[in-house]
């Protein structure tokens, strides 16, 4: 044999033993090549028994809750702590006079160990306690709107998170420069308010040992359940919600969770854990948020897995590469939020999200509704593009990317008017 075929076997047998994650991924587009799945059904125990009643729902519920925390996100820990309010502004003419503007810090004290959260706060003008929706922003709370007088908050800013080093804050080049996403002006006309905190001050988006942020409220050794990112982001919209209870304008029954992306996944896990949020909302959160993994197309467990390390508990990744092995799948996560509403929405251009796995999301989850006595979703065949289909479980597609723009809002609104307004 000479050198050089000696030299290109080398390469060949290297190349076959190099793991698949170091290796490039290739999404998945062709519906053809989804492989054969079978998805694990909502309404059958672990033992093979039906769940027939909604007694008997509660304990499947139970189930597939552990499941999913010792699985997929990890399980966070209780909250015995405190909040301490404290208001850092406030304007009563805010938006033209539409609007009460308040910015609170929130410091969750757990023994010794602080965290400051800042949450910046809407509320239309009225007699009434208002409904509100709660959601993460992702570059600090000035930027949501162009109103002057909101302070610049954020730190560990997402565009910088890769050097892991302290000192990536935000700036006023920020200032409302996704005004677009939120839609404030919009959301006070029709009646509601909005109360929206930076996402990394809750957890810091990048692998930092889970040291900092809400994790760094509890002494923990962190085992392959313990909690993520993800369920940490949600653990602290549960303590965003605790303090919402306690603002008199606030009706705390009508209070809608909503996220994007990766905070789309929040929402979702947010409202399967805490009863509390009256209405789900998940914009574009694709792969280990609406979209079923067992699709295996565009974004996978494995390549999220590997490009976000600290999003999901260490158990996780067991199904890398193995989505037909997950004992649970995305539709058993919408139909942990029955009864309660829930909307998911996809674009058009999304592949990566996988439009399809959303939906389809909403059809498999539909039967829990229906067996508590919802109405579900009504459709089980793919809408047109803006065209939402609309029960207990809202969908709808539109067109554009991966994005949240005035149509998605519209929809949210027409969503919440139609579960939440009093008659």
């Amino acid at each position: 044999m000479n050198k050089s075929v000696f030299l290109l076997l080398c390469i060949v047998m290297y190349l076959s033993i190099i793991p698949v994650s170091a290796q490039k991924f290739v999404p998945n587009y062709d519906e053809s090549k989804i492989p054969a799945y079978t998805l694990p059904d909502p309404l059958i125990f672990e033992n093979g028994s039906k769940v027939r009643t909604e007694k008997e729902w509660e304990k499947r519920r139970e189930e597939i809750l552990r499941i999913f925390e010792s699985e997929v996100y990890g399980i966070s820990p209780a909250w015995k702590g405190k909040i301490i309010p404290a208001l850092l502004s406030s304007e009563a003419n805010a938006l033209d006079g539409t609007a009460v503007r308040r910015e609170i810090r929130l410091t969750l004290k757990n023994g010794s160990k602080e965290l400051p959260l800042v949450m910046l706060l809407y509320l239309p003008k009225t007699s009434e306690r208002s409904p509100v929706f709660l959601g993460y922003n992702f570059n600090g709370n000035h930027t949501v709107t162009d109103e002057p007088g909101i302070s610049v908050t954020g730190s560990w800013i997402r565009n910088n998170v890769s050097t892991g080093a302290a000192g990536n804050r935000a700036s006023e080049a920020g200032r409302g420069k996704e005004a677009s996403r939120w839609q404030v002006k919009e959301i006070i006309s029709r009646g509601y308010g909005l109360a929206t905190i930076y996402y990394g001050d809750a957890d810091p988006d990048f692998d930092d040992g889970f040291k900092n942020g809400v994790h760094g409220l509890y002494d923990q050794q962190p085992d392959d359940s313990s909690w993520g990112t993800i369920a940490a982001w949600a653990w602290g919209l549960s303590r965003a919600m605790d303090y919402l209870e306690t603002v008199a304008e606030v009706d705390p029954g009508r209070v809608i969770v909503m996220g994007h992306s990766r905070l789309g996944k929040t929402a979702l896990w947010a409202g399967a854990t805490d009863k509390r949020f009256a209405v789900v909302i998940s914009n574009n959160s694709g792969c280990g948020g609406a979209a079923l993994s067992k699709r295996v197309y565009g974004e996978t467990v494995g390549s999220i897995n590997e490009s976000f390390p600290h999003w999901f508990c260490e158990n996780f990744n067991k199904y890398n590469l193995k989505e037909e092995l997950l004992p649970v799948d995305q539709h058993q996560l919408l139909a942990l939020i029955a009864p309660r509403p829930v909307y998911v929405a996809s674009a058009e251009e999304d592949q990566w999200a996988d439009p399809k796995g959303e939906f389809l999301s909403c059809v498999k989850a539909s039967p829990v509704y229906v067996l508590l006595g919802k109405k579900g979703f009504p459709d089980t065949g793919m809408p047109p593009v803006n065209t939402p289909v609309v029960g207990s479980i809202g969908y709808h597609i539109r067109t554009g990317g991966h994005d949240v723009t005035l149509y998605d809002w519209k929809q949210y609104l027409d969503f919440a008017d139609l579960h939440l307004k009093r008659k």
